[in-house]
């Protein structure tokens, strides 16, 4: 993929602060680039205990790369004293970008993208790491649609090179390029998306894995067989349900949705297989339980 350059013309404002809302997996992802990357970086969530397993999912993601000789021990030590870990909103006030990375759930977003912007300097620039919802419609519930971007990057991380822009319709030019120049300085590349449903790598990769599951559903081949024939028969380094316990099924079942409702047409129908195991809470990996049971030594097909 070629790389979208950083042109010399483009209008950006000064990054130095950013806020990063939610610790999970994405949100503690994207803190560890940011830091290596220089930027100070406020990691929030609302609890405590979820702030420290996500500090210490960072010095061990770092402590590896030392391990590879990716960087070097005064880089770790460096990102993670750049790294501040909040609480509340309030302690995002004066940051410069604050990138929401909460649940798939359009709900969820627009309040905290409510009560942030009640915190937030003026000049701010608010993005989301939403994987499929609409970035017009999000924007919509801020004080600043002109000043709100799509910023979605790939799992995990520190290891994915590709991030999607996604401009909702009021987005100025100023914040797409500062969005732009701020990707460029952590090493990603990008790829520019419209503002449909999913963008483009979830709008492709979401339809194969839920199709998979529709040949699980269907008793096509059980689950060792489909991965095996994604991963031998097309050289995917995955395969599809192994992926989608990575990914996580709520997620997956979300963007979905999404699809299905956004686009209407019954192709992008989520699986009832699908849903039956977001329903019993095996949500993959984070679970322990998906189309795979990681509680053992080994993962097991749980079909």
């Amino acid at each position: 993929m070629r790389a979208v350059p950083v042109d010399d013309k483009m209008t950006t404002v000064a990054i130095k602060k950013v806020g990063v809302i939610g610790s999970g997996q994405m949100g503690n992802g994207i803190a560890h680039v940011a830091a290596l990357a220089g930027f100070d970086v406020v990691l929030n969530d609302v609890s405590a205990d979820r702030l420290k397993s996500a500090l210490a999912t960072i010095n061990g993601n770092l402590t590896r790369q030392v391990a590879k000789k990716a960087i070097g021990e005064s880089e770790r030590k460096q990102a993670l004293d750049r790294i501040a870990s909040a609480e509340t909103l309030d302690a995002l006030a004066d940051c410069d970008l604050v990138i929401e990375t909460a649940v798939e759930k359009e709900e969820t977003k627009r309040k905290i993208f409510h009560d942030v912007c009640a915190v937030l300097k003026p000049e701010a620039i608010v993005a989301t790491n939403s994987s499929s919802i609409s970035i017009t419609r999000l924007a919509a519930s801020t004080d600043r649609p002109e000043k709100f971007i799509g910023i979605h990057f790939m799992n995990p991380v520190p290891a994915m090179e590709l991030v999607e822009l996604i401009r909702g319709i009021a987005t100025d030019d100023t914040t797409f390029d500062t969005a732009k120049a701020f990707v460029a300085k952590l090493g990603k590349q990008v790829a520019v998306s419209e503002d449909f449903p999913a963008f483009i790598v979830n709008r492709i990769l979401l339809p194969m894995i839920n199709e998979a599951i529709y040949t699980l559903y269907e008793g096509v081949g059980n689950v060792e067989a489909i991965d095996a024939a994604m991963k031998l028969g097309a050289h995917h380094p995955m395969g599809p349900l192994e992926l989608a316990d990575f990914i996580g099924l709520d997620t997956c079942l979300s963007i979905m949705q999404v699809l299905h409702e956004g686009l209407a047409d019954s192709k992008y129908r989520p699986c009832p297989l699908l849903v039956k195991y977001v329903e019993a809470g095996w949500l993959g990996r984070k679970s322990q339980r998906g189309f795979y049971d990681y509680r053992g030594d080994k993962p097991v097909p749980t079909r």
